[in-house]
């Protein structure tokens, strides 16, 4: 079984929920998007309301993977900078596939879905992410092609006394 990906989905209030379901599921099992465990789809909205508001703006694209029942079970951000001098990559961001399909090569899956998204985006050249130092991320992420660019120590904070390397990673598309 494989995801079937779409690019930009019209959200609905079902998309909405599903994804909040995910990043809750992903974030609860210890997954890097942005929240500690415990969560709940409440402390996640403002997040993902944040997302979608920049979809709404242009800024921001949504990639969904579904599984074959259509279910959301892989989800990633890319976002377009708005700076004039940056405006030829994108970042990636919440990236994120359901624990239960983990281990299956959906997250490679995903990558690669996101890569060819970004490639359909006039002037894109490369996609930037950063990933949470201390959970091997960045081992998966550089055997997808991604190349480590730069690490910020201590810059992310999971709990008193727990800080984490910010590490910054680039997919050249061309």
């Amino acid at each position: 079984m494989s995801l079937t990906f779409e690019l930009d989905p019209a959200v609905s209030p079902a998309l909405r929920d599903e994804v909040l379901a995910l990043w809750a599921d992903v974030s609860n099992t210890g997954g890097s998007v942005g929240f500690v465990p415990p969560v709940t789809v409440d402390d996640i909205r403002p997040e993902l309301v944040r997302h979608l508001v920049a979809m709404a703006e242009g800024r921001t694209r949504l990639l969904v993977g579904r599984d074959a029942t259509g279910a959301v079970a892989a989800t990633a951000f890319l976002t377009l900078n708005t700076h004039p001098l940056m405006s030829h990559w994108v970042w990636l961001y919440t990236v994120m596939v359901h624990p239960r399909y983990q281990g299956r090569g959906y997250g490679r899956d995903l990558l690669a879905a996101a890569a060819d998204a970004a490639r359909t985006l006039d002037g894109i050249e490369a996609i930037r992410l950063t990933c949470r130092g201390g959970t091997g991320l960045e081992r998966f992420y550089g055997s997808c092609g991604y190349k480590e660019v730069g690490r910020v120590p201590d810059a992310i904070r999971v709990a008193p006394g727990d800080d984490r390397e910010d590490i910054t990673m680039l997919l050249p598309l061309v």
